[in-house]
């Protein structure tokens, strides 16, 4: 059975799309035991009625993503943002010796492959990918953004 069948099916999802305002207030309730916010939406409390389903019938976020979630909620309770470089995100993913980056520019493809002294391109060695942006573009770049290779 595909994914979006066995969603289809799981118990109770049919049943709270068809939901008007006081139904889902009902069904909020007596799922998680409080209240729903003020002024919530009945199109947001089904999305979450949808969520909860989909959990039911995959499981919910893996271990990694809940305890990076539980840091995030312990930063934030202790008083305001989450630290900059604190545990909120994983770390970018490392490039390995033999890596081709391919980017597009202004109609041009640029291949860089990664090496283990740093980047090569067009038969030059660079120690940066900032540096090959700035060389792609003639103004300052982040490499791995420029590269897509940074979180926005």
């Amino acid at each position: 059975m595909n994914i979006a069948a066995r969603i289809a099916t799981a118990p109770g999802v049919a049943s709270f799309e068809a939901l008007d305002r006081e139904g889902c207030l009902k069904r909020w309730r007596k799922q998680f035991e409080h209240d729903p916010p003020r002024y919530v939406s009945v199109e947001f409390m089904r999305k979450v009625f949808s969520y909860e389903a989909h959990v039911a019938a995959f499981g919910g976020h893996s271990t990694a993503v809940r305890n990076v979630l539980k840091a995030c909620l312990k930063d934030t309770e202790r008083g305001g943002k989450p630290k900059a470089g604190g545990t909120t995100a994983p770390s970018p993913a490392t490039l390995r010796s033999g890596t081709h980056l391919v980017r597009e520019w202004n109609g041009r493809i640029y291949q860089v492959e990664v090496t283990a002294d740093g980047f090569q391109m067009d038969g030059k060695q660079f120690g940066s990918l900032s540096a090959i942006a700035r060389k792609i573009t003639g103004t300052h770049w982040s490499g791995p953004r420029f590269f897509g290779l940074a979180r926005t």
